[in-house]
């Protein structure tokens, strides 16, 4: 079992890189690659899109690897091969966002990220550090998760999905904030699982071993 960790130069991949290979040895899940080639994607039996930084700008990097959103598309649209968005990642699995300037997303899950908007003047943007996940929906990427579990985040703007069967956790950040979307063989997640700690790291190696 092969899972790749698409580089797209969207950020250091490095924690990621680790928290997916520990998590692989101890589920015997087998190997983790990063890559940026389209051939290694194209061979995955697990993908994962991580991303830091603008929507606009992860979009134009990702489109500047030639053929490698192709081969994304091709493995999990087409071949049904599990994946996981982290951050920026998840976002642009939405139909378009609104950060800067519209953009179009994958449209694999119907929606648009947009500003966050904490209706208490006293919480800041980004949102930034850790915060209580709130279980909307069962997933097996989720077992063993329950709604208080700490993670990681890191954003600016949030998916809004369309569909709410879709949403599967958010958080309260001055209001309700998308933490988790998921549809079939796909799931996103707006915090960074590799820095969730305990949490992070049971929706990992729940992910290494999922078979839609």
């Amino acid at each position: 079992m092969l899972t790749v960790l698409v580089d797209y130069d969207s950020g250091n991949l490095h924690s990621a890189e680790k928290a997916f290979q520990r998590m692989a040895a101890e589920t015997d899940a087998g190997r983790v690659l990063v890559s940026s080639r389209p051939d290694d994607v194209a061979r995955a039996d697990r993908v994962v899109l991580p991303g830091d930084g603008a929507f606009p700008a992860c979009k134009q990097q990702l489109a500047d690897h030639t053929g490698l959103f192709e081969a994304l598309e091709d493995a999990v649209c087409a071949r049904a091969r599990p994946f996981m968005g982290i951050c920026v990642g998840m976002q642009m699995m939405a139909t378009v966002s609104r950060e800067y300037t519209d953009t179009a997303g994958f449209d694999w899950i119907a929606g648009e990220v947009v500003k966050i908007t904490p209706d208490d003047s006293a919480l800041k943007v980004p949102h930034m550090g850790w915060n209580d996940l709130i279980i909307d929906a069962p997933h097996p990427v989720l077992e063993g998760i329950e709604t208080g579990e700490h993670a990681y985040f890191v954003h600016s703007y949030q998916m809004r999905v369309a569909d709410p069967a879709q949403l599967l956790a958010h958080c309260d950040y001055g209001g309700d904030n998308t933490a988790i979307v998921g549809r079939d063989n796909m799931i996103g997640t707006q915090f960074h699982p590799e820095k969730s700690q305990a949490a992070g790291l049971r929706m990992i190696a729940n992910f290494l071993n999922w078979r839609p």
